[in-house]
């Protein structure tokens, strides 16, 4: 569905009946009377966008999930089950579901991503790990979750085959304006089916389907705070992994990933958590599965400028490409998917970008 992107009209009413919403929040507390005030903290990859809610000894995150385009009821049974499994997440204050609004847990305003950029910065892999360390756990217990009672869609063959054909629909025909002829759809549909089989091979676990470094919140000693699950499945075990350790946002070097991977194996293994025992084989299902989520990454950012006007995630084309080209050419299952990117594809992504971008700035 080609949605169009709200007006300003229409988001000022949100927002205003959203502060509304919020006063009668302040009005039911305890500490006496006190006056609310709303400050915006971000939109995201969807149409919520998320509010501080804060009094003079208090603060929330108030979700705006407009009913339209955006359920809230998925959010708040998935927190519920994440929450028994001792996953932290969020803990809901109040909810509107006719307006779409919810009050939640205030997990502060630093993102994982920003110690682990610092870090990177550093070339402090020990903090970085010590930081993945904190979100494997959270992630294993994720894992945990029994995905059949919790009501999970399954992962299956129809929504990873979607996902893919984002990458030929939005990044090579709307962004780089190439249309794959007929050899080069056959062979697309070649490579795509070959990542989908493997993904669906693999062990199939409760899985968070966004779980990086802009997802998850830092709180120090304590374990990050986990959002935006409400698009939780039943699917391939290492794609929650493979969002974490090759991010979107930061990379790190192959190596050190593959270190954080085999870490995480191990962890998962000791907790009973189902995964290959070979290495190798493990490593395989990683490297494949990442494959997938980036050409989905890909697609997903260039509808984002073209369908919804977001020009922000343009400048992460280039790092979320860079993992399937650096991982692709060692399966010889897709050594003609990878000729194509190299020869057909990569030549044009930086003046492509560069187009697009200066239009997102006219915009």
């Amino acid at each position: 569905m080609n949605y169009t992107p709200f007006t300003p009209g229409f988001l000022q009413a949100r927002e205003a009946a959203l502060q509304q919403w919020f006063s009668t929040i302040v009005a039911s507390l305890d500490d006496g009377p006190e006056q609310g005030s709303l400050q915006p903290v971000s939109g995201d990859a969807s149409f919520r966008r998320y509010f501080r809610g804060k009094t003079a000894t208090r603060s929330w995150i108030l979700m705006d999930a407009p009913p339209e385009r955006e359920a809230i009821k998925p959010f708040i049974d998935i927190a519920g089950h994440l929450a028994g499994a001792g996953v932290c997440v969020p803990s809901i204050h109040a909810i509107d579901a006719a307006q779409g609004f919810l009050c939640l847990e205030d997990f502060a305003s630093t993102l994982l991503w920003a110690p682990l950029h610092e870090a990177g910065n550093d070339n402090d892999f020990g903090r970085a790990g010590a930081l993945y360390e904190q979100a494997m756990q959270q992630l294993v217990l994720i894992q945990g979750c029994n995905p059949i009672d919790a009501g999970l869609p399954a992962y299956d063959e129809a929504l990873l085959g979607r996902e893919v054909a984002l990458f030929s629909d939005w990044f090579c025909e709307g962004i780089l304006q190439v249309t794959p002829s007929s050899d080069e759809r056959s062979m697309l549909d070649d490579a795509y089916g070959y990542l989908i089989e493997m993904a669906c091979a693999q062990p199939r676990v409760f899985v968070h389907r966004d779980y990086h470094s802009r997802n998850l919140m830092y709180r120090g000693a304590l374990p990050p705070g986990v959002l935006d699950f409400q698009d939780a499945v039943w699917g391939p075990v290492t794609y929650d992994l493979v969002s974490l350790l090759r991010d979107c946002y930061i990379a790190w070097p192959a190596g050190q990933v593959l270190v954080w991977a085999e870490q995480y194996r191990l962890q998962a293994m000791a907790c009973g958590i189902e995964v290959q025992d070979d290495p190798l084989a493990f490593r395989r299902d990683f490297d494949l599965m990442g494959i997938q989520r980036h050409l989905k990454a890909v697609g997903i950012f260039s509808r984002l400028w073209l369908r919804d006007g977001k020009s922000a995630y343009m400048k992460d084309i280039p790092r979320t490409l860079n993992y399937i080209t650096t991982v692709a050419p060692a399966y010889p299952h897709l050594s003609a998917f990878t000729h194509w990117l190299q020869v057909v594809v990569l030549p044009r992504v930086d003046s492509a970008i560069a187009r697009e971008t200066a239009k997102g700035k006219t915009a």
